[in-house]
């Protein structure tokens, strides 16, 4: 089958990862599936043409909105993949709520990753119920063997020996549903106290305002650096090598940072919210925290 398959694909962010490995995924057992960035299209119109040259039987849309509305009143069957900020975000704009909707009326099925974002979709679209289908995301790491840590924490200007220092990591976008400068005060205020304790954020520059804002923050903040994105292979060796990874996201559906530490067998620390709560659980598989105060903590002997 020739399936079209939508998605924001930012380089190096989690959408892009996992819409690359669900296309994989279909393409192992026999389909032609062929990845489009959803923010390539201006309208359904433009769509319909893609649809009609490359002759697609099928579709896919990871995001209900950015994706889902583009399919709408196609000519060929389609299933939607919801994201996190649809259903979490989104919802909150009464036209883009309208719009998803009428999307997922029209799709032929949904797949939630957390039972957590099926309930609330169906708080929502009461008559979505049987369509909603759970499937937890899948995920592989193969961190760079040839990564060089010291050199790593030069780049980020981290200049003390590499065996006793605490490196916290935090991997985002730059925008802010991630919100990178939430944790910010209490690591700078924790690195005063601890000096060998660090945040380092990584992550491409997504919102340039944002941007601008989480750079200026940074460079008054003590035992905080910025990084920029980097290829999965080298975040997933820089994972490896911290201390532990944190999520202080607004809204996630289902982080693939915190999966990924999880299957490298790295602590997570994680803002408490129902996305990244489906995944962790409290003092077992990793830490949820409601304020950031509770990160400063004296690090462990």
């Amino acid at each position: 089958m020739r399936i079209l398959f939508l998605a924001v694909l930012r380089a190096h962010t989690g959408n892009a990862v996992t819409a690359a490995r669900i296309r994989d995924h279909l393409e192992a057992v026999g389909h032609t599936c062929n990845l489009k960035d959803a923010l390539d299209f201006e309208s359904s119109t433009e769509l319909a043409s893609l649809i009609c040259a490359e002759k697609f039987e099928a579709a896919l849309a990871l995001h209900l909105y950015r994706g889902g509305r583009l399919l709408q009143g196609q000519r060929i069957p389609f299933g939607i993949i919801f994201g996190g900020t649809d259903i979490n975000e989104d919802t909150k704009h009464g036209e883009k709520k309208q719009t998803m909707g009428a999307v997922l009326e029209e799709a032929r099925f949904a797949v939630a990753f957390t039972e957590s974002m099926k309930e609330m979709a169906l708080n929502i679209w009461p008559h979505a119920k049987g369509k909603i289908y759970i499937q937890n995301q899948g995920i592989s790491t193969m961190p760079n063997i040839t990564f060089n840590w010291n050199t790593f924490l030069q780049s980020a200007e981290i200049n003390q020996s590499a065996d006793n220092l605490h490196i916290f990591i935090l991997i985002c976008g730059l925008r802010r549903v991630k919100d990178p400068l939430y944790l910010v005060d209490v690591f700078s205020e924790w690195h005063q106290e601890e000096p060998n304790v660090y945040m380092v954020i990584v992550g491409p520059e997504v919102d340039p305002v944002f941007t601008s804002e989480v750079k200026n923050r940074v460079k008054r903040a003590a035992g905080v650096q910025l990084m920029g994105e980097m290829p999965r292979e080298d975040l997933h060796a820089i994972v490896k090598n911290c201390f532990a990874v944190v999520n202080s996201s607004v809204s996630e559906g289902m982080s693939a940072a915190i999966l990924e530490a999880m299957d490298l067998e790295v602590p997570v620390l994680a803002r408490n919210i129902p996305g990244n709560a489906a995944i962790v659980k409290h003092e077992e598989t990793g830490l949820l925290f409601s304020h950031p105060q509770v990160i400063n903590t004296p690090t462990p002997n």
